[in-house]
């Protein structure tokens, strides 16, 4: 019996590098390598050896004949996916680890960031050179979006922080945490005690609606919806109000439908999760019984990966329902007759609709109250106009959309009110600048050119500066397309160490520790993050959860010294 990879897929290609048939698509040499929803595997090339599922770092392989519930679709999906991408399954050319001439010495490099991007990169370092590597973060625990971004009820997705373990546990790796860049460091500091610099810091801004009313209380990004129920340390414990019984949720990406499932899952059930302590208790108070996801365009565009919506679907004792409209109606029934016809599953932006086939097609009426039940409502083709509420959100005016013939949508006019006492924006993210590094304004992005940080204005690299992940890529991309990111960035690097372009470090890395120690006397470092994670599992098992998440940096400050 063939297996086939399901929803938790993390796209990082553990999976293909062991696989003896090469049957698992699209590979880091396709060009949709990064851009499809999860890795497919072709049952009729695989040979039931199990090295992909004993590979895979979060758990998302399994036999074909053991899926169950709402995994079973998920061999379908597996299979189908070949029926539009045909593979011989050839085996390309082979690519074998980098290295360095021994005459160069030990590079020390400095990281800056501990999430995947961090992970990977220093992973690739470490794997293949004798590099020293030091790694900075502003926060006092690791992980990045592994720890404060990943839903709490996705625990197999945040198992690939193990195999950042033994990296973080590697004794040529220094780590130094509570330490911000640009405030307690400069770049330059950086810089004058390392070979080379990579910075790993993602895409911390949210993108704005620019709408009146966007700034009352009760209107969040979505970063800090999720941030807050992940036990970030910087969100505050009660940055979140649960009183209203309907919370619109403005963009459907899997960000929004993370947020969606979270607040209407039954308490429960996250309660054998590591969510913060804080949002769970908010939780089991909370009034929301409807939460609406607005899309300013229509189904086919809808940015849900497969995988998530279907878990959406899926959702025990939550109803999920698409507002009717004609346009949308339309949409969807086009989506079901193409894949009646025996093409397939459909494709583009058929495939997004065809998605809806199914679910029920109800008026919806944003200015009466929710009615009885937990439900979902998929409310597309509309655009937020304005927020409005006496000293906090009380109403979101939205006006129609219709489709153009160019693919885009324009306003109709029309419009009309949706009664929420919380909305959160999930529209995307942006790079933030960073002190001392160029920045790219249209992009959003450390200035870069593969990998190598540039100066704008000339083209010309920065000697021993490197970016990695969202920081120059965008906000694309999920867990895994960080890999194949950092092996580019790390290649770079290596050039430019062959080639002797990468500056000598001024001073030592004694040096640097004791600049360190004098900055951040609060600096935490390995020892302490081992004590914090001992804290953080202890209180877990003691309540038969993976973690019990520390929520403070006092609380976190205070359990590293405990120890």
């Amino acid at each position: 019996m063939a297996y086939a990879i399901t929803q938790t897929c993390c796209n990082d290609a553990s999976c293909v590098s062991v696989c003896p048939v090469n049957c698992i698509h699209p590979t880091p040499d396709e060009p949709e390598f990064g851009t499809t929803d999860m890795l497919y595997i072709d049952p009729r090339a695989c040979i039931d050896c199990g090295a992909c599922a004993d590979a895979c770092p979060v758990d998302a392989v399994y036999p074909v004949d053991r899926l169950r519930g709402p995994d079973a679709v998920f061999g379908d999906l597996n299979r189908d996916w070949f029926r539009d991408h045909p593979s011989d399954h050839a085996w390309g050319a082979p690519s074998f680890p980098r290295s360095l001439p021994d005459e160069l010495g030990a590079l020390r490099i400095a990281v800056v960031g501990t999430g995947p991007s961090a992970g990977y990169t220093a992973q690739e370092l470490l794997r293949g050179t004798s590099a020293e590597i030091t790694m900075i973060d502003r926060l006092p625990v690791t992980g990045g979006l592994l720890r404060h971004g990943v839903a709490p009820d996705h625990q197999s997705t945040k198992r690939i922080a193990e195999s950042f373990a033994s990296v973080f546990r590697d004794p040529r790796l220094r780590m130094h945490l509570n330490v911000e860049i640009g405030t307690d460091l400069t770049h330059q500091e950086l810089a004058a005690h390392h070979h080379a610099v990579v910075y790993a810091v993602g895409a911390a801004a949210d993108r704005r609606l620019g709408v009146p009313g966007e700034d009352l209380p009760g209107s969040l990004p979505a970063t800090a919806f999720v941030r807050w129920y992940n036990a970030e340390p910087t969100v505050p414990a009660d940055a979140v109000e649960l009183s209203a019984r309907r919370v619109v949720v403005i963009g459907n990406g899997n960000v929004a439908v993370d947020i969606a499932r979270i607040l209407l899952t039954d308490p429960d059930r996250l309660a054998a999760t590591d969510i913060a302590d804080h949002a769970l208790a908010a939780l089991r108070r909370s009034r929301v019984r409807e939460v609406v996801l607005l899309a300013r365009r229509g189904p086919g565009q809808a940015a849900w990966t497969r995988a998530e919506f279907l878990a959406l679907r899926q959702l025990p004792g939550v109803e999920v329902v698409v507002e009717d409209h004609p346009e949308v109606r339309a949409a969807i029934e086009a989506a079901g007759a193409e894949a009646g016809s025996g093409s397939g599953a459909g494709s583009g932006t058929a495939a997004g609709a065809g998605l809806l086939t199914g679910l029920p097609l109800v008026p919806f009426d944003g200015s009466a109250e929710p009615g009885p039940g937990r439900r979902i409502v998929l409310r597309f083709l509309s655009a937020p106009v304005e927020l409005s509420g006496d000293g906090r959100v009380e109403a979101l005016t939205v006006e129609r959309t219709t489709p153009t013939a160019d693919g885009r949508v324009e306003g109709t006019g029309a419009t009309d009110v949706l009664r929420a006492g919380l909305v959160v924006r999930s529209i995307g993210h942006r790079g933030v600048p960073l002190p001392g590094l160029p920045f790219d304004e249209r992009a959003g992005t450390v200035a870069h050119r593969n990998g190598r940080v540039v100066d704008p204005a000339t083209g010309r690299p920065l000697p021993g500066t490197y970016v990695v992940g969202w920081a120059k890529r965008g906000p694309s991309g999920g867990i895994g397309a960080n890999r194949a990111c950092a092996r580019e960035t790390v290649d770079a690097l290596l050039d430019d160490a062959a080639a002797r372009a990468l500056p000598v470090p001024e001073a030592g890395r004694k040096d640097f520790e004791r600049l360190v120690r004098h900055r951040r006397p609060d600096a935490v470092g390995l020892r302490e993050l081992r004590a914090v994670e001992r804290a953080e599992r202890e209180r877990g098992e003691a309540e038969g959860r993976p973690r019990v998440k520390l929520a403070s940096v006092p609380e976190l400050l205070a359990a590293g010294r405990r120890r």
